[in-house]
């Protein structure tokens, strides 16, 4: 088992819980270790969308209809 230093109480429907069990003995991984990593991916995809929405900060808004006509304009629509 990997250094994990906290413990948290997670309630899983059964069905979700008995699918862990089976990956964690099938990748010789603890059910911690695959809630862990799974935790941290979830996170880091937030952060690369935090990332991407500040590089674009400064992009000017298009409507939604200003969007459709631009679509049609390169005949995409």
């Amino acid at each position: 088992m990997s250094e994990l230093s906290r413990r948290a109480t997670i309630y899983f429907d059964p069905v979700i819980h008995q699918a862990l069990k089976v990956r964690a003995a099938t990748s010789l991984q603890s059910l911690s270790e695959l809630v862990d990593e799974a935790v941290r991916q979830h996170l880091l995809e937030d952060q690369e969308d935090l990332a991407a929405v500040a590089e674009r900060i400064n992009e000017p808004d298009m409507t939604y209809e200003a969007m459709l006509n631009d679509l049609k304009k390169h005949g995409k629509l």
